[in-house]
């Protein structure tokens, strides 16, 4: 499917405008929020906790502060593949007018994403800022989370997006949130490594795509990253599953927007 960046460019142009308007109306999840989180979490919680060894050695405000960052830009991402796409179809029929448009569907799709990573960096740089404030960064490397975060944020709107395209209501999308998007934020090493599961729920835990964009966030912001295969392996999973939600994606706006 040809995509063409003039589209996309004009949907980012028009989603900017929008965003100038109400960005007022995310600044407590998007960023007041994690930052609350992170002082709780890795001040409050990590005073206790310290640098213990199942860590790697990091103090607990190191190893916590990448978590957050990405399980708040996950959650972000899986709200609005959600019910912002499917109401943009089904309710207001905004991703109708579009698409009568010279914008096909599939750029349509391309730029939802493409806002979405967007999104995401301006997240993940203001919450950097407020991690280094309160000394949460061990590493200058700190700054390649922003485009680890800007990944994650596809890999997970994506899919979503394909799913809530081609529904007519939202019933299921409270059931994804309680029994997928809560579970991943709570078991994919955002407060502890995932090898303090069980060691049947270890593979679990390592199939989600919050997991291993932690272990890269992390790796940058702490400065560990011994392990230059697993930091490949990491990178690999997370770019094919945000191409594969891409492609779905596509798939499913030319579907319902071409009928």
């Amino acid at each position: 499917m040809a995509v063409r960046v003039s589209s996309i460019g004009h949907f980012l142009e028009r989603e900017t405008l929008v965003y100038r308007r109400l960005w007022h109306g995310t600044v407590f999840s998007a960023f007041v929020g994690p930052a609350l989180f992170l002082v709780a979490m890795g001040k409050g919680l990590g005073g206790y906790v310290g640098a213990n060894p199942a860590l790697g050695g990091v103090d607990y405000l190191d190893f916590v502060a990448p978590g957050i960052l990405c399980a708040s830009v996950m959650q972000m991402a899986g709200a609005d593949g959600l019910w912002p796409v499917m109401g943009r179809i089904q309710w207001d029929k905004q991703y109708v007018g579009v698409v009568t448009s010279p914008i096909t569907p599939a750029e349509l799709a391309v730029g939802f994403l493409t806002w979405e990573s967007v999104r995401a960096l301006l997240v993940a740089v203001a919450f950097l800022l407020v991690a280094s404030a309160v000394g949460g960064l061990a590493s200058p490397f700190a700054v390649l989370a922003a485009p680890v975060c800007m990944l994650l944020a596809v890999a997970m709107s994506g899919p979503l997006a394909a799913w809530s395209s081609s529904r007519t209501s939202d019933r299921s999308f409270a059931i994804i949130f309680r029994l997928g998007i809560i579970p991943l934020f709570l078991f994919s090493g955002t407060f502890f490594p995932v090898t303090q599961l069980p060691g049947w729920a270890q593979p679990l835990a390592q199939l989600s795509p919050l997991y291993h964009a932690v272990e890269l966030a992390r790796a940058a912001t702490t400065g560990h990253a011994r392990d230059a295969v697993a930091i490949v392996g990491h990178v690999l999973v997370l770019c094919g599953v945000a191409l594969g939600g891409a492609v779905a994606a596509q798939r499913a706006f030319t579907r319902r927007l071409s009928s």
